[in-house]
C-alpha cells in the first residue's frame, strides 16, 4: 500500500511538472481538439454524441503515456471544458496521473475524453486532487465501440471513451488523480485553438 502511495505521488509530481515544458497551452489544445474529432469518426459516436448533448463538462486527455521508467508511472495533461450558460466555457488544464492504469500488453498511450454527467463530479475536479474512486457517490462507467450496447446516456457520474481498441479490456483508472496545473492556468485562455475546441464541441449532435 504505501509502495502504491509512493509510485501515485511521483506519478503526480512528474506529470505536473512536465506540461509547462513540454506542451504549451496551444499545442495542449490543437491535441484536445483532434481527440474530439477521433472521438466523432468511432463507431461509440451516436451514444457519446447523446452524453455530451447534457454533460455538465467534458475532460479530454490527448496523451495518457505509459511511462514505465519510474515506478511504472503514467499520466498526461488534459483541457477540462465546463458547460457555460450559452455553449462551452472556457478552458481550463489539469493533469493526469496514475501508479499503473493496467494498460493491455504492447499498449504505450492512449488517447480518453471523460464526459462528466454530474455537477457532483464536475465540483470535484475543479476542487483539485480528485481522485478517480476515492469520491464517494461518484461512479465511473466507460464507453468504447466494444461497450457501447452496454453503456446507457447516463452510465455514470464520469463515462470515459478512449480510441485505443478493446482498450476498457485493461485499463482500471481508479486511483487516478486528476490535479490542475496551476502554471498553464495562470493566465486566462484565449487564441484561436481555445475557439476551434468549443466550437467543435458545439457542433456535436
Amino acid at each position: 500500500m504505501k509502495t502504491t502511495l509512493c509510485a501515485v505521488a511521483a506519478a503526480a509530481a512528474l506529470f505536473t511538472a512536465a506540461p509547462a515544458e513540454a506542451a504549451n497551452k496551444a499545442e495542449l489544445l490543437r491535441d484536445a481538439n483532434l481527440t474530439v474529432n477521433h472521438l466523432k469518426s468511432d463507431p461509440a459516436f451516436a451514444t457519446a454524441a447523446r452524453m455530451l448533448r447534457d454533460a455538465r463538462a467534458v475532460y479530454v486527455v490527448p496523451h495518457l503515456v505509459k511511462g514505465g521508467f519510474i515506478f511504472g508511472a503514467e499520466g498526461g495533461s488534459g483541457v477540462l471544458v465546463p458547460r457555460a450558460a450559452r455553449g462551452w466555457g472556457e478552458p481550463r488544464f489539469y493533469d493526469m496521473a496514475s501508479a499503473s492504469f493496467g494498460f493491455q500488453a504492447g499498449l504505450e498511450k492512449a488517447e480518453l475524453v471523460f464526459i462528466i454527467n454530474s455537477e457532483k463530479a464536475l465540483r470535484g475536479i475543479e476542487a483539485g486532487n480528485f481522485k478517480i474512486g476515492g469520491q464517494a457517490g461518484i461512479t465511473v462507467a466507460t464507453l468504447s465501440s466494444g461497450a457501447e450496447g452496454a453503456t446507457t446516456a447516463h452510465g455514470g457520474d464520469m463515462v470515459v471513451w478512449s480510441s485505443g481498441t478493446g482498450l476498457f479490456g485493461g485499463v482500471a483508472f481508479n486511483g487516478s488523480v486528476i490535479s490542475p496545473d496551476k502554471d498553464l492556468n495562470a493566465t486566462p485562455t484565449t487564441g484561436r485553438e481555445a475557439v476551434v475546441l468549443r466550437a467543435n464541441l458545439a457542433s456535436v449532435r
